[in-house]
């Protein structure tokens, strides 16, 4: 292995020797004024540095002024460069980093400098005497007049611009998709619901959802946030029970660099600093671990979070909205969640009703979801028979309004139908199909005989709609008439909801009495 080591001569001059290691044949020497060569290159590279560079700035080991050239003091707006002698750089430079320079020993080759709306480039280097001790720094300005750095301007404004788009499209996916009209219902248990969102939207309270899964507490979450003063701030939605223990403190709270193996060498935000100013929805907030749950019980408290790694509170400002369907009380005596977090985070509760809870409400669900994946998929819009309204009414649904889509997805995928029958839905949920099975006919059949003011169409129409809409005109009118135009006794004659079967007499123009 070849080194190179450096001696001074009899006579002063130092001069470099090179020798082959003992494995090697090669002896070499030369012997030169490498400190005449030295002396001689250094003030021609300074001169050709000084006439292509935009500006020359020298400064002393306290970091103040001793030589700018004439060029860079015009620029700086100091019509004589004597002017600019023994003051701070900062005071005629305020972004320059000399004194960095001087400080660490280390040049900065290229770097940007921001001088009022222009970008310049710069390089600094410091300034040492015969021992290495530094004694200043020089800074040069390499902007226009070295063309071979405008590829990479433009490739540095091209990233800065693909930069900010991305932060746009991160700040959009941040925002909530979800309003309190997308909550659909008019039932009671729905309308309490609404009422209290609302309430809650006037406040910072922390928020409690309880309900079952599928029953739309993210949806609320986001329709809070979106009439709260917080509106057009960021919205982030964690899910608890999807993240690793291990993970969920880095997750939440942040990590600093180094705080563990494989993090990133600028550390990590947390989903605390990600909302910060806007609304963190916590989902399954009863999936989390004891250990973390002290450090969110401080970080509602006292508005601070601490990242992994770090001695030092964050302040921060989020409101918090947790949710979950499990029961926080029971497991509280289990012993799996802390009774000082949930009384935290039980200031204002909601419970959100299940699906089976709504009664008539879910024609109008069922409804919305089938215009929803109409526009979703471009299949043609779908509705429902009184049969398959009755069928769904029937079912338990588990999984509430998640199941429920899956279920009028699939059916739609399956039919070509354009109103979706008991037999379309039993495709797609063999239990409705067993129910319509199990169920026992009527035992009293409707009367023939119609009033005048509800006539039977002598001939119904070529056109489908038009002939099932006579068709539904000629049924409510029978059963109006069997009820003596007593609308709930008609709805429970033909075994459905009272809501529906107003909002078929709205529909075809027809008026109980």
């Amino acid at each position: 292995m070849m080194r190179a080591d450096w001696h001074r001569a009899a006579d002063g001059e130092r001069t470099g020797v090179f020798e082959s290691d003992e494995t090697g044949g090669f002896t070499g020497a030369f012997r030169g004024g490498a400190d005449m060569l030295r002396g001689r290159a250094m003030p021609s590279l300074f001169d050709a540095l000084d006439k292509q560079s935009e500006g020359t700035v020298a400064v002393d080991r306290d970091a103040r002024v001793i030589w700018i050239n004439a060029k860079y003091a015009r620029m700086l707006g100091i019509p004589d460069p004597a002017q600019a002698i023994g003051r701070e750089v900062e005071e005629i430079i305020p972004n320059s980093q000399m004194r960095q320079v001087i400080s660490t020993g280390q040049p900065i080759l290229l770097d940007l400098m921001l001088f009022g709306s222009q970008r310049l480039i710069v390089s600094r280097f410091p300034l040492t005497d015969d021992e290495g001790g530094v004694i200043g720094a020089v800074g040069f300005v390499l902007y226009d007049s070295l063309h071979r750095l405008k590829p990479l301007l433009a490739e540095l404004s091209r990233l800065e611009a693909e930069l900010a788009a991305t932060k746009r499209r991160l700040d959009e996916r941040r925002q909530p998709r979800y309003t309190l009209q997308s909550y659909v219902g008019d039932c009671a248990p729905s309308l309490e619901v609404k009422r209290k969102a609302r309430l809650a939207a006037r406040t910072d309270a922390p928020i409690l959802l309880l309900g079952e899964t599928g029953t739309g507490k993210e949806l609320i979450a986001q329709a809070i946030h979106g009439l709260s003063a917080r509106t057009g701030r960021p919205f982030v939605g964690v899910n608890v029970a999807a993240i690793p223990d291990t993970l969920l403190e880095a997750e939440f709270f942040g990590a600093v660099p180094g705080a563990y193996t494989g993090l990133d060498r600028r550390g990590r935000e947390g989903r605390f600093k990600t909302a910060d100013g806007g609304t963190l929805f916590l989902d399954e907030i009863g999936d989390m671990p004891m250990g973390l749950q002290a450090k969110l019980l401080r970080a509602l408290q006292e508005q601070e979070i601490e990242p992994l790694g770090s001695d030092r509170p964050v302040k921060v400002d989020v409101r918090v909205i947790a949710a979950t369907n499990v029961d926080l009380e029971q497991r509280i005596q289990d012993g799996r969640f802390r009774s000082d977090l949930y009384y935290r985070l039980n200031v204002l509760p909601i419970q959100l009703p299940s699906l089976s809870e709504l009664g008539g409400g879910l024609e109008a669900i069922a409804e919305s979801i089938l215009q929803e994946i109409a526009a979703r998929t471009g299949l043609p819009g779908r509705g429902l028979t009184p049969e398959a309204v009755e069928a769904l009414s029937r079912h338990p649904w588990p999984g509430n309004v998640r199941e429920l889509r899956n279920v009028l997805e699939r059916a739609c995928l399956l039919t070509d139908n354009l109103r979706l029958t008991v037999e379309d839905l039993a495709e797609a949920l063999p239990t409705v199909r067993l129910a319509a099975r199990q169920t026992p006919s009527r035992p009293t059949p409707l009367p023939r005989p119609v009033p005048e003011a509800l006539p039977v169409p002598s001939t119904l129409p070529l056109d489908y709609d038009a002939a099932y809409d006579a068709f539904e005109r000629d049924l409510l009118g029978r059963a109006l008439a069997a009820s003596n135009g007593r609308a709930e006794a008609a709805a429970r004659l033909l075994g459905i909801s009272r809501a529906a079967f107003y909002k078929k007499l709205a529909r075809l123009g027809l008026r109980a009495r």
